[in-house]
This record gives structure tokens, C-alpha cells and sequence, in this order.
């Protein structure tokens, strides 16, 4: 499956940290960045970018900032051929808290936004372009989006100077045909702009819908160590990087992390593929419901969190 304009970003710490509040300590982040550059990996999601007014560092780890002190411990100067991106949420930051590209480590900024938001997304995106930073736009939650929205945001996109649009499965809820048709529709709307892939794995269906995406046109695709992500993760980024066999990509790297540092993570929280997401995903739900099931002493008895997601009672 060789194509030579693909770039693979993985998104470990920044989506896994969902599941832990970003706290991971340095050698973690160091492990996983160690195995993405000997791993040939383009860019590596090493959190998100937010301010400190909307955050308390005594509630979540440094990855939730991903501040200047904190990404230079981890990577030096990174003199690597990987990218280093980090994730920007609409209202959660301000443009004061984004420093020139020439003063951070960070290359690209993705900013992830719901339909409602695309005129604030595109006006970050492009602040973040004026100071020197790569950009995508991740439009969140699209298979809650009705189609006149949709392509009013596409529009929008369209106008922008915004290179990179991402279509983002968040639920874990779309099968392959909807991802065909979403690709069409963003390749028709957005000829001069890549696109994207960003898939979650509640039916199993993210590595399945990553390659859906390729095959389609997709250049930019998300994954991460074992799927660590949020509720049931995404598409595991060894899988994908044996099935792209590109002479770039190596695999024995990721394989070396996950056995030192992702599998000692699966003993202290739950992602991956279990009923309760299995359902959300179905239903076309956000996760929180089955995330909050599956903390609690009930976590097994998937009938009655079925029965509760149909309000049977």
C-alpha cells in the first residue's frame, strides 16, 4: 500500500491522555517520542496547547499545555525529521497564549472545533498560520452534523487559507460507506486542500475506516500505540504501519514502546474495545456515558447500561 505524500500522526499522549488526565510522566512521553522518530513517523500529537485560566495544572498533567520548558525536556531541540503538533480546542485558548513558531518547538497546530465553531476555528487557524505554524482544522462530532450545516462549514473552509481538513469519526459510529461518502464530499468542496483521517474504534471499525479514508484520498492519517486513546481509542498505529509497507516506517520501534510503556497502561485504565463504548458507537453517542460505566462497579453488566443508554425504565 505505498503512496509517498502519506504522513502518519500519532496521537498517543494527546488522545490517550483523555483517559488519564495527561498524566504521564517524562519517561512515557520520551519512550513515545523515541519510537516515532526511529519509527519514521511524521508527526507526533504530544498533547494539546491550552491556557491556564481554563485548567488547573493541579487537575491535569503538562500535556494538557504542552509549555515550552515541558516540550524541550522531552525532545531537546528536536533535530529530527519529526514533527512535533499539538491540539488547540475552540474556547479553551487564546491568541495571546500561542508563541511565534520561532519561539517553540511545536510545528503544527490543529484546531479542533464543532460545526458552530468553524468561523472561530478558521480565525485561529489562521493566527496560528501568521505565526508560522502549520494548520488543520479537525471538525469534531460530524456524524451528529445534518447536511445543511455540513456543507455550510465546508464552504467556509473553502475560503480559508487552511490546507488541512480532518474528517473525524469521534463517536466511533461510522461504518465504511459513510466515510466514503463524507471523502467525497470534502474532496468535492475542498479540491485544494488535503484531508484528514481521525477514526475511533468503539465497532472495531478504525483501522478499516483509516484504509476506507486512504483509498479515498486521505493523506494524513491519525493513529496511536495499541489504539491508546480515548474510550475505546483509535487505530492502533502498528497495524497501520505494517499494512502501509512504507519503506519509511518501521515497526520493530513501536512494537519496543508498547512493550515498556503503553501494555503497563492497560492495567491502570480501560480503553480499547468493550461493550459499553461498543454501544455509545452504535448509537451514535458521545462516549462520556460508557467512560463513566465503565469506572464504576457495574462495568460488566452490559444489558442494564444498554437498557439505561435506550431509557427503558
Amino acid at each position: 500500500m505505498y503512496k509517498s505524500d502519506i504522513k502518519v500522526v500519532d496521537c498517543t499522549v494527546r488522545d490517550g491522555g483523555l483517559m488519564n488526565k495527561w498524566q504521564f510522566d517524562d519517561k512515557f512521553v520520551k519512550g513515545v517520542y523515541t519510537a516515532c522518530v526511529e519509527a519514521g513517523v511524521d508527526y507526533m500529537e504530544i498533547g494539546y496547547i491550552s491556557s491556564e485560566k481554563s485548567f488547573s495544572r493541579n487537575e491535569v498533567g503538562p500535556w494538557k499545555f504542552c509549555a515550552d520548558d515541558d516540550l524541550r525536556r522531552i525532545v531537546g531541540e528536536n533535530d529530527t525529521n519529526l514533527k512535533i503538533s499539538a491540539m488547540a480546542d475552540i474556547g479553551r485558548i487564546d491568541f495571546d497564549d500561542i508563541p511565534p513558531a520561532s519561539e517553540s518547538l511545536i510545528d503544527m497546530m490543529r484546531v479542533a472545533c464543532y460545526a458552530h465553531q468553524t468561523d472561530k476555528a478558521i480565525e485561529l487557524a489562521h493566527h496560528c498560520m501568521d505565526k508560522g505554524y502549520e494548520a488543520t482544522i479537525n471538525l469534531m462530532a460530524v456524524s451528529k452534523v445534518n447536511e445543511r450545516d455540513l456543507e455550510e462549514a465546508l464552504s467556509d473552509v473553502a475560503q480559508s487559507r487552511v490546507p488541512v481538513f480532518y474528517l473525524v469519526d469521534s463517536f466511533g459510529s461510522m461504518y465504511c460507506e459513510t466515510i466514503e461518502h463524507l471523502l467525497k464530499k470534502y474532496i468535492s468542496a475542498l479540491p485544494d486542500k488535503e484531508i484528514g483521517i481521525h477514526a475511533h474504534n468503539n465497532m472495531q471499525l478504525a483501522m478499516s475506516n483509516t484504509i476506507t479514508a486512504l483509498m479515498g484520498g486521505a493523506t494524513y492519517l491519525d493513529a496511536t500505540l495499541l489504539g491508546m486513546g480515548r474510550g475505546a481509542g483509535n487505530c492502533p498505529i502498528e497495524i497501520l504501519t505494517a499494512f502501509l509497507k512504507n519503506p519509511k516506517y518501521r515497526l520493530l520501534p513501536l512494537l519496543k514502546v508498547i512493550q515498556e510503556e503503553i501494555l503497563p497502561w492497560q492495567q491502570k485504565i480501560d480503553w480499547g474495545y468493550h461493550i459499553p463504548y461498543l454501544v455509545t458507537g452504535a448509537l451514535n453517542e458521545h462516549p462520556r456515558s460508557a467512560m463513566s460505566w465503565m469506572d464504576s462497579e457495574r462495568k460488566d453488566d452490559f444489558v442494564a447500561f444498554m437498557k439505561e443508554m435506550h431509557d427503558y425504565e
